[in-house]
C-alpha cells in the first residue's frame, strides 16, 4: 500500500468522525439492530400440547453428532446377536399425503408417496430415540439410499419396479446392497457405528416425512410391501412398535399410527415421521436473533451513501469507500457480536428449544454478518461516486440490498436471493443444508437458495463492480483528467 494511499486513507477517516451525523447513524444502526433482535427473542415463547395439556416444548431430540434429528417410524424387528443380516424385497410402496383443506375443518388426504418416505432395512443398538443406526433402503423418488446417524446419505441406484436389499454386519461394520433380481448384488455403501453392542435390533421399517408447506407440516404416511424375507445369524419372534409416538394420556395411540399386516405373503409395513435431521421442528434457530438486521443495514447504507457522496471531488474515492467498509464491519461485527449470544440466552431463558448450533456457526455468522455489512456499504459508496446524489444511492442501494430480502422472507421470489447483492444474507443461515430433507429455500425456513460463503461472495462482487465503475465515471469527471485530455 503506497504511502499517499495512506494519507488518503487517513484524510477519508478525519472526514468520516467530523461528521455527527454519519457516526450517529452507524451507532443507531447497531442500537436498532440489537433493540429489534432482543425484542423478538425476548417475546418468543414455544409451548406445546401434551396428554398432560400445554406447556413448554421439549428440547430437541439429538442425534450421536450433536445435530436435531427426526427419528420416528414403525419397525418390524428381532434382535441380532453378533454377525448376520436380513434380505427382502421390496416390491410396492404407496403413501397417503394430507393437503391444505379445500374445505375448512374437512381433512383433505390424497393417495400419493412424498419424494423423501423412506422403507427398508435397518440395524441399531436399540429402540432409543437418537441412537445411532444405519439403513439400506427405497425412497419416493430418490432411489435407493444407504443412510447412517441421521446425516449421513449415499445414493444407489434408481428404483423401477420391485428392488431386492440386503444389510449385514460384521462386527462394528454394516453394508447395505442392492438387486434388481436378488442375485446380482450391488454395494450401496459401507459404515462403521464405533462401539456397536454384541446384540442390536435388526428388522424391517417404513416412515414418510410431513408434506411441507409453509411453515407447515401436514401428516404423510408411507407403506411398503416386503417379501421373500430371510434373515441369518436370528432366531427369535419378530416384533412390531412404532418407535417415537407417543401416547395418549389415556393411553391410546394417535390419530395416524403405523402397523404392519400380512397380506397374501407379503408383509405391509406402514410408518409415518423420518430419521433424519430435524430441520423445521428442532427448535428455534439462531438467525432469528438477527431478524433486525435488515432495518439496521438501511442505515448502515444510508450513513455510506451519505459520505460517499458528500465529498464528490475527492482525489481516490477508493479510500473513502475503504473507510465506509472498515467502520461498517466494524459496525455489524458489535451489532452481532452482541444480539446472537444475547438473544439466544433470551431464548434459553424463556425455555425455548433451540436448535443446537456450534460455537464456529456462530462465529461465522458474527463475521460473516460484519463482512455483508462491509460489502453493502461498499456497494453504497459505489453508487454514490457513480450517481453523484445521495438520496438516489441510497434508494437504489436499499432496493438492491435489503427489498430482496425482506420479500424472500415473507415467501416471495426467493430466486431474488441469487441474482442480488442480497444474496449475502445467506451468511446468517444457522441450521445446516442436508440434501436428503426437503426445505422451501427461504429465509423464513432458515435456508437460503446459495450456501452462506457464496451468497456472501454474490454481495462482495456486486459490490465491487459498483465501485470500479463509480471510480472509472469519477475519472471522467475529474477536473484533472479533462486538463491532461
Amino acid at each position: 500500500m503506497s504511502r499517499r494511499f495512506l494519507h488518503l486513507l487517513r484524510a477519508e477517516w478525519s472526514r468520516f468522525r467530523g461528521a455527527p451525523g454519519l457516526v450517529l447513524t452507524m451507532a443507531a444502526s447497531v442500537l436498532v439492530t440489537v433493540s429489534l433482535g432482543l425484542l423478538i427473542t425476548g417475546g418468543a415463547r414455544s409451548t406445546c400440547v401434551t396428554g398432560k395439556g400445554e406447556g413448554p416444548c421439549p428440547a430437541p431430540l439429538l442425534g450421536p453428532d450433536g445435530t436435531a434429528v427426526n427419528d420416528k417410524y414403525y419397525f418390524v424387528h428381532q434382535p441380532l446377536s453378533g454377525n448376520g443380516g436380513i434380505v427382502a424385497r421390496v416390491s410396492d410402496m404407496t403413501g397417503q399425503i394430507r393437503l391444505p383443506d379445500a374445505v375448512p375443518g374437512v381433512r383433505n388426504v390424497t393417495k400419493g408417496v412424498l419424494p423423501w418416505a423412506k422403507a427398508g432395512l435397518l440395524i441399531r443398538p436399540s429402540l432409543t430415540q437418537g441412537t445411532p443406526y444405519a439403513a439400506v433402503m427405497i425412497t419416493g423418488e430418490h432411489g435407493v439410499r444407504m443412510q447412517h446417524n441421521y446425516i449421513h446419505d449415499v445414493a444407489g441406484g434408481p428404483v423401477h419396479g420391485p428392488r431386492w436389499l440386503r444389510l449385514t454386519r460384521a462386527g462394528d461394520t454394516l453394508t447395505g446392497h442392492e438387486s434388481p433380481d436378488g442375485r446380482k448384488w450391488t454395494e450401496v455403501g459401507t459404515v462403521t457405528l464405533a462401539d456397536l453392542p454384541q446384540t442390536v435390533e435388526i428388522g424391517l421399517f417404513a416412515t414418510s416425512p410431513g408434506n411441507v408447506r409453509g411453515m407447515a407440516s401436514r401428516f404423510a404416511q408411507a407403506t411398503a410391501a416386503f417379501d421373500q424375507i430371510r434373515v441369518q445369524g436370528v432366531d427369535g419372534m419378530w416384533r412390531r412398535d412404532d418407535v417415537g409416538v407417543s401416547l395418549e394420556e389415556d393411553g391410546r395411540t394417535p390419530h395416524h399410527p403405523g402397523g404392519a399386516a400380512e397380506s397374501g405373503g407379503r408383509l405391509l409395513v406402514t410408518g409415518g415421521g423420518d430419521i433424519g435431521p430435524a430441520t423445521l421442528d428442532g427448535g428455534l434457530r439462531a438467525d432469528f436473533t438477527l431478524l433486525g438486521g435488515a432495518v439496521g443495514l438501511v442505515l448502515v447504507l444510508v450513513a455510506a451513501a451519505g459520505f460517499g457522496a458528500r465529498h464528490r471531488h475527492a482525489p481516490n474515492p477508493a479510500a473513502r469507500a475503504a473507510v465506509a467498509g472498515a467502520v461498517a464491519f466494524v459496525t455489524g461485527l458489535v451489532a452481532a457480536g452482541i444480539v446472537i449470544p444475547a438473544g439466544l440466552a433470551l431464548l434459553r431463558a424463556n425455555q425455548n428449544p433451540i436448535q443446537p448450533i456450534t460455537l464456529v456457526t456462530q462465529l461465522r455468522m458474527i463475521i460473516g454478518y460484519a463482512a455483508l455489512t462491509a460489502a453493502a456499504a461498499v456497494l453504497a459508496v459505489g453508487l454514490a461516486t457513480l450517481l453523484r446524489r445521495a438520496i438516489v444511492a441510497i434508494g437504489l442501494a436499499v432496493t438492491l440490498v435489503v427489498v430482496p430480502h425482506l420479500l424472500a422472507t415473507t415467501g416471495l421470489a426467493p430466486w431474488l436471493l441469487v441474482v442480488t447483492p442480497a444474496a449475502g444474507f445467506a451468511i446468517t443461515q444457522s441450521v445446516p443444508t442436508f440434501a436428503h430433507v426437503d426445505a422451501d429455500p427461504s429465509p423464513l425456513m432458515g435456508y437460503y437458495p446459495l450456501p452462506p460463503w457464496a451468497g456472501l461472495a454474490v454481495t462482495c462482487g456486486y459490490a465491487a463492480v459498483a465501485l470500479a465503475v463509480g471510480l472509472a465515471a469519477h475519472r471522467r469527471r475529474s477536473p484533472l483528467t479533462r486538463r491532461r485530455a
